[in-house]
């Protein structure tokens, strides 16, 4: 039985999401039209999210339950988005247990001393709640205003996190990472594993507090081989999909480049495999195998094209979706701070008409 079957946690028969288009997509059921939502959908492209960050830090934004309310529902208003995901950033559940770290505008989260040594895993904490209680309430405050649109809850998967740690920061080639997976497989190891726990626990509590549906992101693991993947990193992907697969709710898994390795990411425990734009549905479908849901996958350039242009292309995704299990229509990646957001508004509405059952 599916983590999607089980009458268990938020995601239950009498629950105000569970008739949604977006959860139906995820559990592989018919809908009414193919469900829309769009990654870093939460501001960007906005400019009532500029003015209400304008002066407040990323991190600092992230810890305001009522500003991270406003900017979570700010796209579910303007867009009309089958499911709202929640605003945050990965590296929250790191700053939560005392990383000295900070999001550094143009650059990305930078690490103050990357972890690198067995002595630095003393410095990963287990993650309570306590520790994030601004979620909790961030979280009650949206689920009370969204009623039946499904709130989707997100962390970061090990590796990108890891990543993330031991580089000090974003990086190109990963070359410390990579050094230390290679080099030192037991520690690193043991690295993903406590990562695997923190962001189980920040599954968790986003899901107790009313989330229907979570997402894992992995933005970097398309770095790797696929051997490489399943030897080092799935095990802690799947110890996170584990984690929450007693709540019920459908666990989706995203990564950027990572169209060689989307049958080891349903693999890990996904219900619904997030797909970028490199590679069709449908072959995407034939990698992934039976009984997952996919998640995509317009190229979010195109949105730069004229609409005749956008239409097109997105028929193309939903052409190629046709004959999938379970389809939620999405961008290959997140949207850009550059983008109109009118055409995310025509494009939300050209899915749902051109796929209305």
């Amino acid at each position: 039985m599916s983590a999607n079957d089980r009458p268990m946690g938020q995601q239950t028969k009498t629950s105000a999401t569970h008739e949604s288009a977006f959860l139906k997509a995820c559990r592989r059921e018919p809908v009414p039209h193919t469900p829309v939502w769009f990654m870093r959908q939460a501001g960007r492209s906005l400019p009532e999210y500029l003015r209400v960050r304008e002066g407040i830090p990323m991190l600092d934004s992230c810890m305001m339950p009522e500003l991270v309310a406003e900017i979570t529902m700010q796209p579910v208003r303007r867009h009309g988005v089958d499911a709202a995901i929640y605003f945050s950033d990965i590296v929250v559940p790191l700053k939560a247990i005392g990383i000295d770290l900070d999001i550094k505008p143009g650059v990305g989260p930078v690490i103050a001393d990357p972890i690198r040594t067995r002595a630095d895993l003393a410095r990963l904490r287990d993650l309570t709640p306590e520790d994030v209680r601004y979620v909790t309430e961030a979280i009650g405050l949206l689920t009370a205003e969204l009623g039946s649109t499904p709130l989707i809850g997100f962390a970061g998967a090990p590796f990108t996190l890891a990543s993330y740690l031991v580089e000090g920061g974003p990086s190109r080639n990963h070359e410390h990472t990579k050094a230390l997976m290679y080099g030192d497989p037991q520690l690193w190891a043991d690295l993903l594993d406590r990562l695997a726990e923190i962001t189980g626990a920040f599954l968790k509590v986003q899901i107790e507090a009313g989330a229907s549906a979570v997402q894992l992101f992995d933005s970097w693991v398309g770095a790797l081989a696929p051997a490489d993947y399943r030897r080092s990193v799935l095990p802690a992907s799947a110890k996170v999909f584990d984690a929450v697969a007693p709540y019920g709710v459908p666990r989706i898994h995203f990564g950027v480049g990572t169209g060689e390795l989307l049958g080891l990411m349903g693999e890990a425990g996904a219900d619904v495999v997030g797909v970028d734009w490199r590679v069709p549905l449908d072959e995407a479908a034939r990698r992934v195998g039976p009984g997952k849901a996919l998640q995509g996958n317009l190229d979010p350039a195109v949105l730069f094209a004229p609409t005749e242009a956008v239409e097109a292309k997105t028929q193309e995704v939903l052409d190629a979706a046709a004959g999938l299990e379970g389809h939620v229509f999405n961008l290959g990646h997140g949207v850009m701070p550059t983008m109109d957001p009118d055409a995310l508004t025509r494009l939300v509405e050209y899915v749902h008409t051109s796929t209305e059952r």
